[in-house]
């Protein structure tokens, strides 16, 4: 059985913390997040490392909804966390919005779903 975690968001700071294609890192209990803001205001959460060598997508370079890993040069869909090709995987992806100026994460998407 299978049991999924209500969203649980989170004020994580303001939109204006982060610089447009640019993103900071968020630790957590659970792992680190990139969160990524776009040209034109989007934010998207994704794992902070790519699943190749492990290299930190925060400090790629983000460009439309797309982040390189600053490593090998891996090209990210901030959207959804998956590689674009002819490379292959994927990093998990957290929902994330802005409300009034303020960037809001779902932490329970974090934990993932519980098992019981």
């Amino acid at each position: 059985m299978t049991v999924t975690l209500a969203a649980t968001w989170i004020d994580i700071g303001p939109l204006d913390a982060i610089p447009r294609n640019g993103a900071r890192v968020l630790k957590t209990a659970m792992e680190c997040v990139a969160v990524f803001r776009t040209a034109s205001d989007e934010v998207y959460g994704l794992r902070d490392q790519c699943p190749h060598k492990q290299g930190p997508l925060s400090q790629g370079i983000v460009h439309g909804h797309f982040v390189t890993c600053p490593l090998h040069s891996w090209v990210f869909d901030l959207r959804t966390g998956a590689v674009e090709g002819p490379d292959e995987g994927s990093t998990p992806a957290y929902p994330v919005r802005v409300e009034q100026g303020r960037i809001l994460l779902d932490i329970a998407a974090l934990a993932g779903p519980a098992s019981a």
